[in-house]
């Protein structure tokens, strides 16, 4: 099988899943891919925000139901959740829409949300909007980036585009994770 067929089997769910759980880097690549006319723009862009929009309900339910887990308890605990519910509290409408821009508190943040006395229908409201333009914007950058690295490297057969992304990917991957454990507890 090749790699282009690959991706037209399995690149929707895997920039869903991208969204989801890991967060830009998928969604970039989703860009890559729709530049490179494995997918249409608005495919990736829309699957983007529909895996980040579920995945940040998941966790704001997850906050307004289960807050007694000793998974939850444990976030919690984390500095970055007092300095959340914080922002929360001093700006709650700006912060919902904000906080998967902001590095370092996507996670934790829908679940102190959920934790606070936002209602559950602005919370999907503003969640609804700020995922659209959360996806759009990073599949964007992502089909910028493909147009940038055809202009710079020629046109390249796709799986050395892929690896240059992959190549990328590995190298932020291992800046961030160095810098976190860097960083005070």
């Amino acid at each position: 099988m090749t790699i282009e067929l690959l991706i037209a089997r399995y690149g929707l769910l895997a920039i869903f899943l991208g969204a989801a759980f890991e967060g830009e880097t998928m969604v970039i690549l989703g860009g890559v891919f729709s530049h490179r006319h494995l997918m249409t723009f608005w495919s990736a862009a829309a699957t983007a925000c529909a895996g980040s929009f579920i995945a940040d309900q998941t966790l704001f339910f997850t906050g307004r139901y289960a807050r007694h887990y000793q998974r939850i308890q444990k976030i919690i605990e984390k500095p970055a959740f007092a300095r959340v519910t914080h922002l929360l509290e001093r700006y709650p409408t700006s912060f919902i829409f904000a906080f998967r821009f902001i590095y370092g508190v996507r996670t934790i943040s829908p679940v102190a949300i959920g934790m606070s006395d936002v209602s559950a229908i602005k919370f999907v409201v503003i969640n609804a909007a700020a995922a659209l333009i959360w996806g759009s914007f990073f599949t964007g950058i992502g089909y910028l980036f493909g147009r940038s690295i055809e202009q710079t490297f020629g046109h390249l057969p796709l799986h050395r585009h892929v690896l240059i992304a992959a190549g990328i990917i590995a190298v932020l991957l291992l800046v961030m994770m160095t810098f976190r454990k860097r960083k005070p507890a």
